[in-house]
C-alpha cells in the first residue's frame, strides 16, 4: 500500500499509536511543502489531517493534498465538536470526518471504510518485512531469499510479531495470544521459543526480535516512514 501523509507532525501520541496497530504506512508531514517533498514514488494513499490545533493550516494542506496531480485522496480530518460548521463550505477538500477527541473504535472504522491498510494486505496471505517473508498459506519462512525450518509454534510466534510490528507484547500476553488461554506453559516457553527463532534468523536479522527490559518482546519498528 501506498503511505498515508499525517499532519501535523509529530502527530498526536494516541492517533500514532493507533494507525500503527491498525496497519497502516504513514509519514508526518509539517507543513504544505512537504506534501511534494516527501510524496512516495508511488504517490500518496491518502491522508489524515487534524484541524483541531489550529484548522487553516491544516485546511492549507488539504488544499495542497487535492492540488496534487492525481489529487490526493482519501483524506479524513480531525476536528473538534465546535468545528464542524467549518466543514459546510470544504466538502471538495475531505472524503471523511472525526469528531476529536476520537474514539478509537470509531476512528479505526472510519478508516477501515476508507483507507486500505497493510493489515488487510496480511490477508492476502504474504507477510513481506525488510529480509524476512511468512507465507501464510504454506507455511513457509524465507530470510534474504533462504527457506528457515521452523516448527509450528515457532511460526505461530513470529507470525504473530511481524503482524505488529514495533508493538511491544508482554511474555503473558504471547502466552494468550499464541498458545491460547488454555495452555499453562510459564513465561519460559516464550524465551525458548525467541531464543531459537533468533538463532534460525541468524546473526545478522536476530535483532529482528528485540527485548524490551522487564516488559517483553518486539519485533521490528512502528511503520512511521521517515
Amino acid at each position: 500500500m501506498d503511505p498515508i501523509a499525517v499532519f501535523p507532525s509529530p502527530p498526536d501520541p494516541d492517533l500514532a499509536r493507533l494507525i500503527d496497530l491498525a496497519g497502516y504506512i504513514w509519514k508526518p508531514i509539517e507543513a504544505e511543502g512537504d506534501i511534494a517533498a516527501l510524496e512516495p514514488d508511488d504517490g500518496w494513499g491518502g491522508a489524515i489531517v487534524s484541524l483541531s490545533a489550529d484548522p487553516e493550516p491544516g485546511w492549507g494542506v488539504c488544499r495542497a493534498l487535492r492540488r496534487q496531480s492525481p489529487a490526493v485522496e482519501p483524506i479524513l480530518v480531525l476536528l473538534r465538536g465546535n468545528q464542524l460548521a467549518e466543514l459546510e463550505l470544504r466538502d471538495e477538500l475531505y472524503d471523511d470526518f472525526c469528531l476529536d477527541p476520537f474514539h478509537p473504535r470509531e476512528l479505526e472504522a472510519r478508516l477501515r471504510h476508507r483507507f486500505v491498510s497493510s493489515a488487510d494486505e496480511i490477508v492476502l496471505n504474504i507477510i513481506d518485512y525488510g529480509p524476512l517473508m511468512l507465507n501464510l498459506e504454506t507455511y513457509e519462512a524465507v530470510v534474504d531469499g533462504a527457506p528457515i525450518d521452523l516448527t509450528y509454534m515457532e511460526y505461530e510466534l513470529l507470525k504473530f510479531l511481524a503482524q505488529h510490528p514495533g508493538r511491544v507484547f508482554t511474555r503473558e500476553v504471547l502466552l494468550s495470544r499464541v498458545w491460547g488461554y488454555e495452555y499453562f506453559g510459564g513465561a519460559r516457553t516464550v524465551d525458548v521459543h525467541v531464543r531459537r527463532l533468533r538463532a534460525k534468523l541468524g546473526e545478522q536479522h536476530a535483532s529482528l526480535i528485540q527485548t524490551v527490559r522487564s516488559v517483553g518482546y518486539r519485533f521490528g519498528q512502528s511503520r512511521w516512514k521517515t
